[in-house]
């Protein structure tokens, strides 16, 4: 018994001041396994009342607040057994500087990906609009986004890139989006007519909803064109070019089998001879 002492009370000096006994490690060691249990079980406990949404959210939460949980709980553990907690720190000082400001960005995601789940701004299958590039959400994690973009590409995000940009949530107030597309008719054509080939246009594509109705405005006396708006409901934005596209078409055989030119800018060029 006298030797199982002697060596529990064995310590390891690193300098004069931090030293630590293999009792203690032990100690730290059934600490950590004791804390991982009641961990796990808190983890079931909470999931079980939860949906399948709100489970992937407390996942990424919880992750983040065990690993910091477990350095509470290494510290508290190290110092209640006599280890000079301090003391490490002021031997470390240094190097936790210089890894604090190497890991400065990494905490920022960390804690807006938190902000994120928290205030439920995105949620998976939102389509989203960040830095002029635009994809539905596939999975949000502590320190990263991933969206999908319309050309099937994996568009990986920073989460601090949500407190410092402006987020646009296509999809936050429902699924349906008003689109336009602008067209600009030659001086002289019938506006009137221009107006009812572009809703006879929108009321006929399959994809644009009947309510609320399309509309047409009419912008502004464009410098080279009158200028008009033609407005729509769809339902699934994130694949708007597509009927936009078939609009355009559209729009181009009709204007053409009316006669209705769609001009370009042209300038007049005067040379003066000196």
């Amino acid at each position: 018994m006298k030797e199982l002492n002697e060596i529990l009370n064995y310590t390891l000096q690193f300098n004069k001041d931090v030293g630590i006994s293999l009792r203690a490690i032990l100690m730290l060691l059934l600490v950590l396994i004791f804390a991982s249990f009641l961990l796990k079980y808190f983890e079931k406990f909470v999931k079980k009342r939860l949906q399948n949404e709100d489970k992937n959210k407390f996942n990424t939460v919880f992750s983040f607040a065990s690993w910091l949980l477990y350095i509470i709980i290494l510290l508290v553990t190290l110092n209640s057994l006599g280890v000079n907690v301090t003391a490490i720190f002021a031997a470390s000082a240094a190097l936790l500087i210089g890894v604090g400001l190497a890991l400065q960005t990494f905490f920022q995601d960390i804690i807006s990906g938190i902000f994120i789940i928290l205030d439920q701004s995105v949620h998976v299958g939102d389509i989203i609009e960040l830095d002029d590039k635009v994809g539905r959400v596939e999975e949000i994690k502590l320190r990263t986004t991933r969206a999908v973009t319309i050309d099937n590409k994996v568009l990986v995000i920073p989460n601090h890139k949500y407190l410092s940009n402006s987020l646009y949530n296509w999809t936050q107030n429902g699924t349906t989006t008003r689109e336009h597309i602008k067209i600009g008719v030659a001086y002289g054509s019938d506006v009137q007519l221009v107006k009812r080939l572009l809703l006879k246009i929108a009321n006929e594509h399959p994809k644009i909803f009947k309510h609320p109705e399309p509309v047409v405005i009419f912008e502004d006396f464009g410098e080279s064109s009158l200028d008009f708006k033609l407005v729509f409901t769809l339902n699934d934005s994130f694949q708007a070019q597509i009927p936009k596209s078939e609009i355009r078409f559209k729009i181009d055989e009709l204007f053409r089998e009316y006669n209705i030119s769609i001009p370009f800018p042209q300038r007049d060029i005067h040379i003066i001879k000196s």
